[in-house]
């Protein structure tokens, strides 16, 4: 068949070749260009090798029988050169353009695109075949910029970085093979510096610009930006582009003062905080990445102290001027106006900003009276309590931020208590003064007139109490220290209307008597108390010196008698 002839011709044909001693095919003889082999080509290829372009690579060179003639590696350095302007043999110029970072090849180079008929005297033999193992390592242009890519950024972004600012961040650098030369990490600490004043390399002042705190960026800079033809060191090779993958964990302006953010203001406040007022807050305390170092909610304490004397870190000393009670904010503090270069325990590092995010339980100031709000007062108040006076009253107690403490509701009973006795608190007592029976109040109690900074019971130390207490009834009072007292002169025989059996002594039950008539008949007032029968019961035991059960003539005095005779006594 046609087929089966061809076949045959072209056996004949590879045969007769083999006979005239033609090349075989793993021979190809003379070449015409370089030989390329990509053996290796990374997955990310961001840039290829250009005419023009400086590169930076390694290579191993060999003759045909792999005797090497040169190497990079065997000189500890690598090849630095621009491609494909002539500086290097021909075949080497057209083999390394498009290439890309980390890619490995082997070139053939023919002597024609080598050292020619010529050679290199003691090293390359005329007309020699050149095979070259080449990766390549660094790849720029003299036009190039940095390159910046974004890798995260939060949120909430107030301020990006500027000249002149003060920076804190973490870092990792590699050369552009991914080769690591230095790194934030492995120290443990941040790298703390000033951007756009000459502390470092251009490349990374520019690269820092408009960064905001958290951010994380990579940021290639050709090495005319950083070590350049010099390189740095043993780590840094010259003409070495440097990529740095950056976490920017706080900056500051020495020029910086207190940044205030009110996240929560209350509808109604009628005083703001100034200096020398006592507050009570409790705070969440971070670094600028979001770190926490304290947190007065995991005391389940409040922090208290006063402000704008010294007591507190200047910066917060400035932040908490002019709060409301029940406020919340956001007070950022440059580390110049809080723990300096210096940093604090082991939580707050050198130069760190910190932001303290703060809610306002109460204040006061060591000068404040009582605070009397009147809600409700009847019509035709002629009569309201006085010290000494007896008074049944109702009340909430809670904490400025309405916190519940106590409240008489509670009880079957109103309260009970008779003015200026010591038994509430003084600012209790002061705010049930010059109330009529119905009247409603709201009290503001500050804690020199309440439970102090010791606080008591379910009362915390220095808290500013609210009250809100309605009177419910009262009784006038007696002088302190009676328990009796006539609306006129005695009887001048008061002796002998006590002694109502005339027989010489007065028991307790004849005593009772004639109180509870004088009472009755409108001629005298006992104290007021839920239990008058016990006020009596005192009165007897007062008078009967020698309590013998009975009072005798001798011992029956009245109050205003001792009193003059005490007197009488220390003259």
């Amino acid at each position: 068949t046609a087929a089966g002839s061809r076949c045959l011709l072209l056996l004949l044909i590879l045969l007769l070749l083999g006979v005239l001693g033609a090349p075989a095919l793993g021979d190809p003889g003379p070449l015409e260009d370089v030989v390329i082999d990509r053996y290796y080509i990374p997955k990310i290829c961001l840039r290829e090798a250009q005419m023009g372009d400086f590169i930076r690579y390694h290579y191993n060179g060999t003759f045909k029988d792999g005797k090497k003639f040169d190497s990079s590696y065997d000189r500890g350095a690598t090849v630095a050169g621009v491609v494909g302007v002539g500086r290097l043999i021909t075949g080497m110029d057209r083999g390394l353009q498009g290439m890309c970072v980390n890619e490995r090849r082997h070139l053939i180079v023919p002597p024609h695109l080598g050292y020619g008929s010529i050679g290199v005297a003691g090293l390359i033999p005329p007309d020699a075949t050149l095979y070259f193992d080449v990766v390549m390592l660094d790849i720029w242009n003299k036009n190039d910029k940095l390159q910046i890519t974004t890798l995260s950024k939060p949120e909430r972004c107030n301020r990006t970085v500027e000249n002149s600012d003060f920076v804190r961040y973490h870092y990792n650098g590699t050369l552009l093979d991914g080769t690591p030369f230095d790194s934030s990490y492995s120290k443990g600490s941040t790298y703390d510096t000033y951007v756009g004043t000459g502390w470092l390399i251009k490349g990374m002042d520019q690269g820092l610009l408009g960064m905001c705190a958290g951010e994380k960026r990579s940021i290639i800079i050709p090495p005319f930006l950083a070590y350049g033809e010099k390189g740095y060191g043993t780590v840094i090779p010259p003409q070495a582009s440097l990529v740095f993958s950056v976490l920017l964990v706080d900056f500051h302006n020495p020029k910086d003062g207190v940044f205030l953010e009110h996240l929560e203001v209350p509808e109604s406040c009628k005083r703001r905080a100034v200096t020398g007022d006592f507050v009570r807050y409790h705070y969440n305390g971070t670094l600028m990445d979001g770190t926490l170092f304290d947190s007065s909610y995991s005391r389940n304490q409040t922090y208290n102290t006063y402000i704008g004397k010294g007591y507190i870190i200047p910066g917060m000393d400035q932040g908490l001027q002019g709060v409301c009670v029940g406020e919340q904010r956001r007070v950022v503090i440059p580390p110049h106006l809080a723990y300096g270069e210096n940093g604090a325990g082991d939580k707050i590092p050198g130069s760190a900003v910190l932001i303290f995010d703060v809610h306002f339980i109460d204040f006061h100031n060591p000068a404040d009276p009582v605070e009397i709000e009147t809600v409700f007062r009847p019509e035709g108040c002629n009569v309201t309590t006085r010290d000494r006076d007896f008074v049944r009253y109702h009340y909430n107690c809670s904490l400025l931020d309405g916190t519940r403490l106590f409240s008489s509701h509670d009880y079957e009973k109103p309260q009970e208590v008779t003015l200026g006795a010591n038994k509430v608190i003084e600012g209790l007592n002061t705010g049930l003064l010059d109330m009529c029976a119905g009247e409603r109040r709201v009290l503001i109690v500050p804690p020199h007139l309440g439970h102090g900074e010791s606080g008591a019971r379910g009362v915390p130390g220095s808290a500013v109490l609210r009250f809100e207490v309605e009177l419910i009834s009262m009784e006038e009072g007696v002088p302190e220290g009676y328990l009796f007292i006539w609306h006129g002169e005695p009887p001048a025989n008061l002796y002998e209307q006590m002694d109502l059996n005339k027989d010489g002594g007065i028991p307790a039950d004849e005593f009772s008597t004639f109180i509870k008539t004088q009472v009755a008949e409108g001629k005298g007032r006992l104290m007021p108390s839920s239990d008058p029968e016990k006020v009596i019961a005192d009165m007897f035991r007062n008078q009967d010196r020698n309590q013998d059960g009975k009072i005798t003539p001798d011992e029956l005095k009245l109050k205003s008698d001792e009193d003059q005779e005490k007197i009488h006594e220390e003259l």
